[in-house]
């Protein structure tokens, strides 16, 4: 039914609606996902040793993402000249995966069970955390569709074996991810100030394939600089922990970290990593929207993943 004013059918303005991320179809049956991208929400925050929240998260960017949806016939960006996620991208959201309250292994199984279906359907998976732990099922439902490196955008290491007898929390994504034989190391970018892992995690981390680089070192190198350090032809698993940004911009998480990056910083790193490397999947984790009453950490991560997206199918269409 058409409403008072010039156009006919429905507006469906951004706060109009369901808010699926940016407004997207919801694909409920994960054995029927026909679309170029998927979104699954991950929302786990067991895995936190400070301040819990993040379970919250998905659904604080899925409704911030509906700021950035007008419609659908792509985004024109003037200093790019570019159209980004025109029609021809068909972005879905198959809604979260079951989290079963206290229970981390059976949370994560139905995580990785929610990336397998993706990767089934020929689709890029897009994992909204959730806390950094969700990290660990999603790199193992790439086993067979390895190898891959690890591009990491963060303001701690993660690289804790053990801890008190806790092997799948927070703080040890990126161990796990490095014990896997179909990664072949991980190139971490804004790890500062204190850390979650003492100086023997470091070690581990350069020993089993890791390199990893300070806000002020990545300022210091440069974008090609940064670029260098990826190897070349990699297939890139990107991991994006918010506190990696500055809580000045970003102050919805539980462990900010002051010094962070800022958003172009990021965002030129993102695309530039697409325009270089082939994007097989993603996550953004630890938004935990209470500690932020502005919403512009949610916001921050709905922009950063909508642009990344952009960015990715762009370039694969140049190269196409």
């Amino acid at each position: 039914m058409a409403g008072h004013g010039y156009e006919t059918g429905r507006l469906n303005l951004p706060f109009v609606g369901i808010s699926t991320f940016g407004k997207r179809p919801y694909v409920a049956d994960w054995d029927a996902i026909e679309a170029e991208v998927a979104v699954l929400g991950a929302p786990f925050d067991f895995g936190t040793q400070f301040r819990a929240g993040a379970r919250f998260g998905p659904r604080a960017v899925r409704e911030a993402s509906t700021l950035f949806s007008f419609g659908h016939a792509g985004a024109y960006d003037h200093e790019d000249d570019a159209v980004y996620l025109g029609p021809e991208v068909r972005i879905v959201d198959i809604g979260d995966a079951d989290i079963v309250h206290t229970d981390t292994e059976a949370s994560h199984a139905n995580i990785e069970a929610g990336v397998r279906a993706i990767l089934r359907a020929g689709a890029l998976p897009v994992v909204i955390g959730g806390d950094h732990s969700v990290n660990i099922p999603c790199i193992r439902a790439f086993d067979a569709d390895g190898p891959i490196h690890i591009l990491q955008i963060d303001a701690h290491l993660d690289f804790v074996d053990e801890r008190h007898g806790v092997r799948h929390g927070h703080g040890n994504p990126m161990r796990r991810a490095a014990e896997r034989d179909h990664v072949t190391g991980i190139t971490a970018l804004g790890i500062r100030n204190v850390s979650s892992t003492a100086r023997e995690g470091y070690a581990a981390a350069r020993a089993m394939g890791g390199d990893y680089l300070s806000v002020r070192q990545v300022r210091q190198l440069g974008l090609d600089g940064v670029m260098a350090r990826i190897p070349a032809g990699a297939r890139l698993y990107v991991t994006i922990d918010i506190d990696g940004f500055c809580p000045s911009i970003a102050p919805g998480t539980g462990t900010p970290s002051h010094g962070g990056f800022l958003y172009y910083e990021v965002l030129e790193i993102l695309q530039a990593a697409a325009r270089r490397h082939e994007i097989v999947g993603l996550d953004l984790v630890e938004v935990a929207p209470d500690y932020d009453p502005t919403g512009s950490t949610a916001i921050l991560a709905a922009q950063v993943l909508l642009n990344f997206l952009g960015f990715i199918f762009h370039a694969r269409g140049a190269a196409g």
